[in-house]
């Protein structure tokens, strides 16, 4: 039994301690995404904090509290992931801003009624803190991950998303559809609660990252810098990695590849259920849809770091960008529950696939010493693609009275994507990373 049990967790790519740890932090902050950047509180958002605006009016505010907090994150990211590249700091970077997004999150169960400027701040604040987590989470992924399985483990981290994201949200859906039977007074106080009940998951579960993965080495033979001299340093190096980022042209490509198209992702996470509750489709069915994605995603995001190891991860990508368009023209002429569920499965097949192994390509194509100065800047061309999206939204509700014409527009951003990513060389980039860490060097 012992052995049956190692081997399906060698096929998942959760053989390991360091490996079932790091995912855990998936499992953990998947959980803001789901109930308060996809689900719960968009709607409490709409109709409760933004009571007193017209429903443009609290979409648009909606939409551009997400671009505030992206945009402050995306700025800061490469300057923190040089400085913790060369200090060994991604294990007390992650831990920094994990404790943001928690505490932010945390204090959104004070939000009442006509309180849309108090969620705004938090809202951005818990974004910050969760982008900002993410950049050094991504990191570490190069240092624990051996080559070969890298696109297993990204995907695992992405599937225990979904199934942990997902728990935690159908325990707050039950309460917020069924407040009497679990001892709550009404659903905007199990609203409120389920915001509490994010913190509190994030927190426990982001331990075992903190206990079981090693802080990878620094890779300097200066020594510690002195006191003052920390910003002197990160900027320095920030400087020559972008002096030499020719020599990762391939790496840098798939970034633009990256930002392009996933920008459509993100649009889609972020402004689907606003969306739906725009159109009138019930709270219920919304947040059973967003339930439906999260656990048809489970097997999907496994499946797809699967078939990564048969077909590559660029067509793999290539796969889920297909789908992704589709389902964005469905979208369009979407109108009812019914077809709001339809897409929610579609979304599931593809979504966790097309961001694990796009990040795990990314981490193939890169120098392990410098994993979290990279992934910094991947965070911003990954921030700035969640920037576009909602900014298109907002422009277009206001442009032409209607989110319809935004949903076709974001089509153009997987077709565009997938050109560029059908430039990546992907083994050239790879043999430009290994050669970086022989050196030592960028």
């Amino acid at each position: 039994m012992r052995s049956v049990i190692a081997k399906l967790l060698r096929r998942l790519g959760l053989d390991r301690s360091e490996l079932r740890a790091w995912a855990m932090y998936d499992w953990a902050s998947s959980a803001f995404t789901t109930t308060i950047v996809a689900a719960v509180f968009p709607i409490y958002f709409q109709r409760v904090a933004g009571a007193d605006l017209d429903p443009a009016g609290a979409t648009t505010r909606f939409a551009l509290a997400t671009t505030l907090g992206l945009i402050l994150i995306a700025v800061a990211s490469p300057l923190l992931g040089t400085l913790a590249d060369y200090a060994a700091l991604k294990k007390k970077m992650l831990g920094a801003f994990a404790a943001l997004g928690v505490a932010a999150t945390a204090c959104m169960v004070f939000i009442q009624r006509g309180d849309w400027l108090l969620a705004a701040v938090l809202f951005v604040l818990g974004n910050i803190g969760a982008a900002g987590s993410y950049v050094f989470y991504d990191s570490l992924l190069p240092h624990i991950a051996r080559e070969e399985e890298m696109d297993r483990v990204s995907a695992a981290g992405y599937a225990l998303g979904y199934l942990g994201g997902g728990l935690l949200l159908a325990v707050n859906l039950a309460c917020i559809q069924m407040p009497e039977r679990f001892g709550i007074p009404d659903a905007g106080t199990a609203t409120r609660l389920s915001f509490l009940s994010v913190a509190i998951w994030w927190l426990l579960f982001s331990f075992p990252l903190f206990r079981r993965v090693p802080e990878p080495a620094a890779r300097t033979e200066a020594g510690p810098p002195r006191a003052g001299h920390w910003a002197t340093i990160a900027f320095g190096r920030l400087r020559e990695t972008l002096r030499h980022l020719r020599g990762y042209k391939q790496a840098f490509l798939m970034m633009i590849a990256f930002m392009i198209y996933n920008d459509g992702i993100q649009t889609i996470i972020r402004m689907a259920t606003i969306y739906g509750a725009e159109i009138g489709i019930s709270q219920g069915a919304l947040i059973l849809a967003l339930l439906i994605t999260q656990f048809v995603g489970i097997p999907f995001a496994f499946l797809f770091g699967a078939l990564a190891g048969k077909i590559g991860a660029k067509r793999a990508i290539f796969l889920a960008l297909t789908v992704y368009a589709g389902i964005t023209v469905l979208g369009y002429f979407m109108t009812t529950a019914f077809h709001f569920m339809l897409l929610a499965i579609l979304v599931g097949t593809v979504q966790g696939g097309a961001q694990a192994l796009s990040r795990s390509l990314f981490a193939s194509m890169i120098p392990r010493h410098k994993s979290a100065e990279f992934f910094g800047f991947f965070g911003i061309f990954e921030k700035f693609a969640g920037i576009a999206g909602p900014a298109v939204f907002a422009f277009s509700i206001w442009a032409t009275g209607s989110t319809r014409n935004a949903i076709l527009l974001i089509v153009l951003f997987f077709v565009a994507g997938g050109i560029l990513l059908s430039f990546v060389k992907v083994e050239e980039g790879q043999r430009a990373a290994r050669a970086a860490e022989e050196r030592g060097g960028v």
